[in-house]
């Protein structure tokens, strides 16, 4: 009962914080604040935005703009849930400090005292590589994202197949994004903790800042009813789209919040480790956390989104530059749909926190710099929005000039080396799993895990062209290797980082389809074949919704669909194979392949 009384009373001075300090949000220095984020959202097409400001440990604001989902009038509010993505890291990392701080390890210990089946493709990386590596992006391994991002494979099994993954840099020697290291700590936690690293976050971090709403996965929603729609710009059109259930990466970036619970973990950050004069973390793992560990050069993407920095760093969960003399902590976060920014400045009491429903738009990165300048007293007030804007439809004008060049590239009447069904089949790969080719309707279509399904293209040669739909439009050119006997042997994916990682055709397993078939599709095929010279008589009949093939003397054989004409024997050697000659959507022949021998052409008895 005091447990609930005490809840209670917390709602209740946060509720108090946020509505009686909105009546002086929009006087100085946050004059016109209002108008500039509505005006904004409008350009940016953002259909919805909730944003927080802390200054001196108080609330000064918590307000919401937009709406939660397009076509549905519901408002966002300072209480509405959004997906917070990477801006968890620094969650990760404060339970890592609060096991420093326990004792229970170091920040320097090898990370495999703690995780001992854990491997990197570089044994020297596996024995060398600590926990603060994990933490701070210089693992020197690639990112690896396909690993996790819309597969099945649970946390174990994504640190399992790690050890596939080939390094780009040596150890500690670059900057390097990283979410499989972040994945890694969180197991490192669970493992000390002897309860999964969702369990840990619940108690030592939410429960303390009464942070009741926030949630570790997307299937905590089921009670929830404030809760933000994803969008994403799907052929230049603002469409709602899927939540992504990323629980199989948590630690790195699932944690959902309203910027009402997020100003309480920036209040902690703030008050150096203390919430409400109870300290949950010690000022020394604070300002460890929020200390360089990794330089990043000031270049390229990084250039464009800290255009004032004079240095820009990784700490431990958080990115760390300067801004008009002041040191700057923050940390974005994007996952399908959503995007996020969480920030502050120490030395000023500070922060800010932005969250939107809109897949990787760079708008809360302006509107940080928009409150720092306001509460800075810059003598020149930028308009950070207009100049992100303006610079992001300059990249997107250069993305379809790409494109153009593709398209001028592509080698015109050009066909592929094989008949469609001769690429179907399953390719795999150790790091990333399977491939699935199949033929439906003669068209081939391509599974890559549960989020990358797409019809093929022929583009040129061997090469076809796939259009997957996730959070947004990827289109990827998919190649095929024939091997010396003019067989498919690889298929190789042209998506960041799955493209050095050929995957392998697997020998074909007699009882997998590559087509599906009703038994309606199956009827047509079943009655008698002949043939005369050799005397042969074939019965194919429909048992179970499967065709079979009866043969006298021999087994009877499944006959399983790889076209929509053609059927792997089951049970025979490989390539044993029935192709049918069709005439008016009926059999007008069966052909027996049967590998390098003779083939054999029976015909309906009449």
């Amino acid at each position: 009962m005091k447990l609930r009384r005490h809840i209670w009373l917390i709602g209740l001075l946060l509720a108090t914080l946020t509505s009686g300090q909105f009546a002086h949000a929009q006087e100085a220095p946050l004059g016109g604040f209002d108008d500039y984020v509505n005006k904004s959202i409008r350009e940016w097409e953002v259909p919805g935005l909730a944003i927080a400001i802390i200054k001196d440990d108080r609330i000064v604001l918590a307000r919401g703009y937009g709406v939660r989902k397009l076509g549905d009038p519901r408002s966002v509010d300072e209480r509405t849930l959004f997906a917070i993505g990477s801006s968890s890291k620094a969650f990760t990392a404060a339970a890592v400090a609060m096991l420093v701080d326990d004792g229970k390890l170091k920040w320097d210990d090898p990370a495999t005292k703690y995780l001992p089946g854990f491997e990197t493709f570089d044994p020297h990386v596996t024995r060398e590589l600590s926990v603060r590596d994990l933490l701070s992006h210089r693992s020197g391994l690639e990112r690896g994202d396909f690993l996790w991002y819309g597969t099945e494979y649970d946390r174990d099994e994504i640190l399992r197949r790690t050890r596939f993954l080939k390094p780009t840099w040596s150890l500690r020697s670059t900057f390097g994004y990283q979410n499989l290291m972040f994945l890694a700590a969180g197991q490192v936690v669970a493992k000390l903790h002897g309860k999964s690293w969702d369990e840990f976050i619940r108690q030592r971090i939410f429960s303390p800042l009464g942070m009741t709403s926030s949630s570790t996965s997307i299937r905590d929603f089921k009670n929830a009813d404030n809760v933000a729609t994803p969008h994403a710009k799907i052929e230049n059109k603002v469409e709602s789209i899927p939540w992504r259930n990323i629980d199989n990466i948590a630690p790195a970036g699932s944690i959902n919040s309203n910027v009402l619970e997020m100003a309480q973990w920036i209040r902690l950050q703030l008050g150096d480790g203390v919430y409400q004069k109870q300290r949950l973390l010690s000022s020394g793992a604070v300002k460890e956390m929020h200390t360089p560990q990794t330089i990043i050069r000031l270049q390229g993407p990084m250039e464009l989104l800290y255009p004032e920095a004079h240095f820009l760093s990784y700490g431990l969960g958080w990115f760390l530059s300067d801004h008009r003399g002041r040191k700057v902590v923050e940390h974005g976060g994007a996952i399908d749909g959503m995007r996020a920014q969480v920030a502050m400045i120490p030395e000023e009491k500070l922060g800010v926190i932005i969250l939107t429903n809109l897949h990787g738009t760079p708008l809360p990165h302006a509107l940080m710099y928009k409150v720092f300048d306001a509460y800075l007293g810059a003598p020149r007030q930028r308009d950070w929005s207009a100049e992100l804007l303006k610079t992001i439809k300059a990249l997107e004008g250069q993305g379809k000039e790409a494109e153009k060049k593709l398209e001028a590239e592509r080698v015109k009447d050009t066909r592929a080396s094989l008949a469609l069904e001769k690429y179907v089949g399953t390719y795999k790969n150790d790091l990333y799993g399977d491939v699935k080719v199949t033929n439906e309707n003669d068209k081939l279509k391509l599974s890559f895990g549960s989020a990358f399904s797409s019809g093929l293209e022929h583009w040129h040669y061997d090469t076809f062209r796939a259009k997957f739909v996730a959070a947004g439009v990827t289109k990827a050119y998919v190649s095929f290797a024939l091997n010396a006997q003019g067989k498919t042997e690889t298929v190789t994916l042209n998506l960041p980082g799955v493209a050095d990682y050929p995957f392998k055709r697997a020998p074909e397993s007699a009882d997998a389809a590559a087509v599906s078939m009703s038994e309606e599709e199956l009827k047509k095929f079943a009655g008698k074949y002949e043939s005369k010279t050799p005397p042969i008589e074939v019965s194919l009949e429909l048992v179970g919704g499967k065709l079979k093939a009866v043969v006298p003397g021999q087994p009877v054989y499944d006959l399983v669909p790889v076209a929509p004409s053609r059927f792997r024997i089951g049970g025979a050697p490989d390539g044993f194979f029935i192709q049918f000659e069709m005439a008016e959507a009926k059999p007008k022949s069966l052909t027996f392949l049967q590998g390098s021998g003779p083939s054999l052409v029976l015909l309906p008895k009449q």
